[in-house]
């Protein structure tokens, strides 16, 4: 779907409503329209998980044009953007990078005006900043969640979005020192009871956004060695390396990823947290491994910071090359499963008594 139909798209919306933007100027007072703005992946994800906040509300996404967002954009109102990141300069693409951002500022431009939002959500990335620029400028209240992905410094987009922000959440304490103003809230908890049955299938995925070649390379190798009995899926990413011997797929909708989690007994996955915490919450076994800066993987090291923290708390398992891979295997297969949800029950509580109106 272009632009250009996703804003005719709106028009036919509001007119089938009986709400055209004439009646609501004449309102005394506008009514709450939340703008949830999240980029691909863990972003847009945890923006999800906030639906109790929202559902019942006026509102509508922005986010990147990813399998994801695609999926989103089946559901409900959503706008896609492309992507775009300043760690993109770093990894020699700044042409690439402006010219994306360039359209995203535009294309945010025209979101932001035809929907007139009173409120904006975001949890980043550097592909929304736009979005958030212009719904400050036009005058809706901004609320910034730094990203779960950050335990011990803020995020670039937190620390740009930041000062726009009438409500700064963190969600972890460590962040408290870098917005001393800002709200705590930390979702992770742990789940009681036995996971559910699995299939002998492992689902090696390398999130939305960029390939991952070293992790599709280290599980190849280890099946060709024959250490991997489990049937394998591989999500590789748009353009990423694909193993001849092995069953792969570039992207999948959300609800595909879902249903494969459901059956598969291990995961082998980059340190995105959308990937960790949704392989979590289905009792799989998950072993990740982060993207590195050094090698070109990604703009930072946040992944690493993530696996960390998520190695800590007993939740998964880390390995960086094959050795660590074959080991944290077999650990894998004799370990019980740990099972895990990121729970926003005090965040949409917050959300809800601070921003809708009783």
């Amino acid at each position: 779907m272009t632009a250009g139909q996703q804003f005719d798209t709106r028009r036919r919306d509001m007119a089938g409503s009986g709400n055209p933007p004439s009646s609501r100027s004449k309102s005394p007072r506008r009514p709450v329209r939340i703008c949830l703005a999240g980029s691909g992946g863990g972003h847009v994800r945890q923006l999800l998980d906030l639906e109790p906040f929202w559902h019942d509300q006026d509102f509508f996404f922005v986010t990147e044009d990813t399998a994801l967002g695609r999926t989103l954009q089946g559901q409900h109102r959503t706008y896609l953007l492309p992507h775009f990141a300043w760690g993109q300069v770093r990894l020699g693409s700044p042409f690439r990078m402006l010219a994306a951002a360039f359209k995203s500022f535009f294309l945010s431009a025209r979101i932001i005006l035809r929907e007139r939002p009173t409120v904006l959500v975001s949890e980043g990335a550097g592909a929304v900043y736009p979005t958030v620029l212009w719904a400050k400028i036009l005058g809706a209240r901004i609320v910034i969640i730094d990203s779960l992905a950050r335990f011990e410094a803020p995020s670039l987009f937190g620390k740009l979005a930041g000062p726009l922000a009438d409500d700064m959440v963190v969600q972890a304490q460590g962040l408290k020192a870098a917005f001393p103003k800002a709200h705590v809230f930390d979702p992770m908890r742990v789940l009681e009871g036995e996971p559910p049955p699995k299939q002998p299938l492992m689902f090696v995925t390398v999130g939305a956004t960029l390939p991952f070649d070293r992790l599709v390379e280290t599980v190849a190798q280890l099946h060709k060695e024959g250490a991997i009995p489990e049937r394998i899926v591989v999500q590789t990413g748009i353009g990423g390396k694909t193993p001849a011997d092995l069953t792969v797929v570039e992207s999948l909708p959300f609800d595909e990823v879902r249903s494969i989690l459901r059956d598969a007994s291990i995961v082998v996955c980059h340190g995105g947290t959308g990937s960790l915490i949704t392989a979590l919450r289905e009792g799989c076994q998950v072993i990740a491994m982060p993207r590195l800066a050094r090698l070109g993987e990604h703009y930072d090291d946040h992944q690493a910071e993530i696996v960390k923290a998520f190695v800590e708390r007993g939740l998964v398992l880390k390995a960086d090359n094959v050795d660590e891979l074959r080991a944290a295997l077999i650990q894998a297969r004799t370990r019980k499963p740990v099972m895990a949800t990121s729970d926003p029950s005090e965040l949409i509580q917050f959300l809800r008594s601070t921003i809708v109106p009783a």
